[in-house]
């Protein structure tokens, strides 16, 4: 019993280990490349799709590419609705691993001479460099995953002489149901599709589960594999909500179309096979997991449109966000996360500056209050996100872009203050007194706001540290007169509430100079060949 048992946990174990060696070491090998591609390629609906699949195929996860495209949709950086069309290929591409197991991995004991790989492969993890670690990590993973494989097909052997479930009753859509719940319940406890799928196989290549059961646990499988970005939803911003929901309602939708034309798909099949003489097995198993995964492609592709609008009912937004680009799914995925607390604090930036621009113009609107504490919140969180990124240690470049936006951070912190500070008292810039102060300040918060939106000219950063370095020129001289006794007719404590006042807005324009500086070093820190836009 035990030498049966074994063996099978073992292998099961080793497969496991090494699609998640596999996967992160690809992964990591790539490293931004595959998120470049992702963002180059998707466009239309169904170019979308083709690079969905694709980069699943290569990563070998449908729970990394789904992972990232949350951090993406989160961060702003692509519509919703070309998340549905990268989801929908995602698909697609999680029957990759299927073929090769089907054609490769049950047909030829790659097992054995993939073992070199894992000797290769940790020897490059300890002693290379650079990406070629992960590269190592990878071959090891492959290797692993084979010899897992190959152990796994021993013990189903065994298992199939002792249980063999291929003489339960599986037709009726009743038993396939209980079978599809089956394979929904496996992948949720091994927290992966493929090893799922690679059991069913090599189950029915063993003649442990008839074709039957073996379709349905597939279709089980296909809907199971959500789950993992449904748990990487909970907590998360709205749109990682809202693009989980729609994994699962296409992979529920795909699982039950397929679940409907099983009794057709299996009549075809055994049809063929008495025709031309062969039984159908694994790689027909793969070919029935990829055809109701392309059908529901193909029958969603067309309606993206109309998909987002419902999941959008679904999930609706219950509550108004300035900033919605922070999700912690994309901490470890460092040029995706300071891409998204980029747009986060810039956003933030461009609120305070606006808000800056009414109190100057005399102009505050009534929700100014409300609208500095929403702010201060937003601030708190975008502080907290980017000191957790996960950046990899030999990356200076990126490095500096954190610190260049923490620095724009704490300038943001500080210009609040003196807002709020503002707002606290009975001060109105329409007072002529002030107009010398106040009209060379706004003429710097609209060259910072246009400088941000990529709306003003080359040098205009440099334009903005001389008007900042003119405007504490002139308020320095206008306070110093003030202080002196000029203008004479006015008593004391008008020239020191009107100094302050000057003080206030040559610390404002400080704190919006350096900011905006911080905010374009963080952009210019990202190296070119990271940079996800």
């Amino acid at each position: 019993m035990l030498d049966i048992i074994f063996p099978f946990a073992g292998g099961l174990g080793l497969f496991l280990i090494g699609m998640m060696l596999l996967s992160e070491g690809l992964v990591a090998f790539a490293g931004g490349s595959l998120q470049k591609v992702l963002l180059a390629f998707t466009g239309r609906p169904v170019k979308a799709f083709v690079s969905g699949a694709l980069i699943t195929a290569l990563a070998q996860s449908s729970t990394a590419t789904t992972v990232t495209l949350i951090g993406f949709v989160s961060a702003g950086l692509i519509t919703f609705i070309q998340a549905i069309g990268v989801l929908i290929g995602a698909s697609l591409g999680n029957t990759a691993t299927g073929w090769i197991v089907a054609t490769l991995g049950l047909k030829v004991n790659l097992g054995y001479y993939t073992l070199p790989l894992i000797g290769l492969g940790a020897l490059m993890k300890l002693l290379a460099k650079g990406r070629s670690r992960e590269l190592g990590l990878a071959l090891a993973g492959f290797g692993m995953l084979f010899l897992g494989l190959t152990m796994l097909q021993d013990g189903m052997q065994g298992l199939a002489s002792m249980f063999n479930l291929s003489r339960i009753p599986a037709g009726g859509y009743g038993a396939h149901l209980i079978i599809v719940l089956i394979g929904l319940v496996l992948t949720a406890v091994l927290q992966s599709s493929t090893a799922a799928i690679a059991m069913t196989l090599t189950a029915l290549d063993a003649g442990a589960i008839s074709f039957d059961q073996a379709a349905a646990v597939v279709i089980g499988a296909s809907i199971g594999t959500t789950l993992t970005g449904v748990l990487v939803s909970i907590g998360g911003t709205i749109y990682a909500k809202r693009t989980a929901m729609a994994y699962i309602l296409f992979n529920a939708a795909a699982g039950l179309l397929g679940l409907l034309l099983l009794p057709l798909f299996l009549r075809a099949l055994h049809a063929g096979s008495a025709y031309m003489g062969f039984e159908p097995g694994a790689t027909a198993l793969a070919a029935f997991h990829s055809s109701f995964i392309s059908l529901g492609a193909l029958l969603f592709l067309p309606l993206t449109g109309r998909f987002a609008t419902l999941v959008g009912r679904l999930v609706p937004e219950r509550h108004a966000q300035a900033v919605h680009y922070l999700d912690d799914s994309m901490l470890s995925l460092p040029t995706v996360a300071l891409e998204a607390s980029q747009r986060a604090v810039q956003g933030i930036a461009l609120q305070l500056y606006a808000l800056n621009d009414h109190i100057l113009g005399a102009t505050v609107p009534a929700t100014s209050r409300e609208s500095l504490q929403q702010t201060h919140a937003l601030l708190d969180e975008a502080y907290e996100f980017t000191v957790r990124i996960q950046l990899p240690t030999d990356n200076e470049r990126l490095h500096e872009c954190r610190s260049a936006q923490l620095h724009a951070i704490d300038h943001l912190i500080r210009l609040h203050k003196r807002l709020e500070d503002m707002l606290n008292t009975d001060i109105n810039f329409d007072n002529p007194i002030y107009q010398e102060a106040g009209q060379p300040a706004r003429e710097m918060v609209a060259l910072a706001q246009q400088g941000l939106l990529a709306q003003a000219n080359d040098g205009w950063l440099d334009q903005l540290a001389i008007q900042a370095r003119l405007i504490a020129e002139q308020l320095d001289r206008v306070r110093g007169g003030l202080l002196a006794g000029a203008p004479i007719e006015q008593d004391v404590s008008y020239s020191l509430r009107t100094t302050d006042i000057y003080r206030w807005c040559k610390r404002t324009t400080h704190h919006i100079w350096r900011s905006a500086y911080y905010l374009v070093l963080a952009r210019d820190k990202t190296e070119p060949e990271d940079r996800v836009s």
